[in-house]
């Protein structure tokens, strides 16, 4: 297998230092990043969406995020890997995800990492809340099998 960068992390995502983890292997020609960054939304009777807030079963997800990983590089023969997830909260504009591949060619390239970020979104215990101006707080996209969907106003 090729070699991989697998985090999560509280802190900003360094979009340049996985982009360098990512190159400079020439016989990988095929590079492909997605960088999932916060929207500003507005609601009509919340306000502003102020931020998100991650949370996750950091232990299973970090687990499954590298069995993703292998599983990609199997299927499509990646050279590289990169998946940088923040928990945490993550204001608009911020990114809250990045995957990047690469592979021999531009298709695999694409594949592995559309793969990759919609196997995640639905697989791994990583789950957002919306935080409004107004406190309003409303998770998003649970994995309905481990946390029930909630809405509150934040205290």
């Amino acid at each position: 297998m090729g070699e991989r960068l697998v985090e999560l992390t509280r802190e900003p995502i360094d979009g340049e230092r996985v982009r360098a983890f990512i190159g400079g292997d020439p016989a990988l020609g095929g590079i492909v990043t997605f960088e999932g960054v916060t929207r500003s939304e507005r609601d009509s009777v919340h306000g502003d969406l102020v931020r998100l807030e991650y949370e996750a079963y950091e232990t299973m997800a970090r687990r499954q995020l590298e069995q993703l990983a292998d599983e990609a590089f199997r299927r499509w023969k990646c050279g590289k890997i990169a998946i940088v997830h923040r928990i945490g909260p993550v204001k608009p504009a911020e990114a809250s995800v990045i995957i990047a591949v690469a592979c021999g060619h531009r298709a695999e390239a694409f594949e592995a990492c559309r793969w990759l970020i919609d196997t995640l979104k639905k697989d791994v215990p990583i789950w957002k809340k919306d935080v409004f101006a107004d406190g309003f707080v409303r998770w998003v996209e649970p994995n309905q099998n481990i946390r029930p969907l909630a809405s509150s106003k934040e205290t």
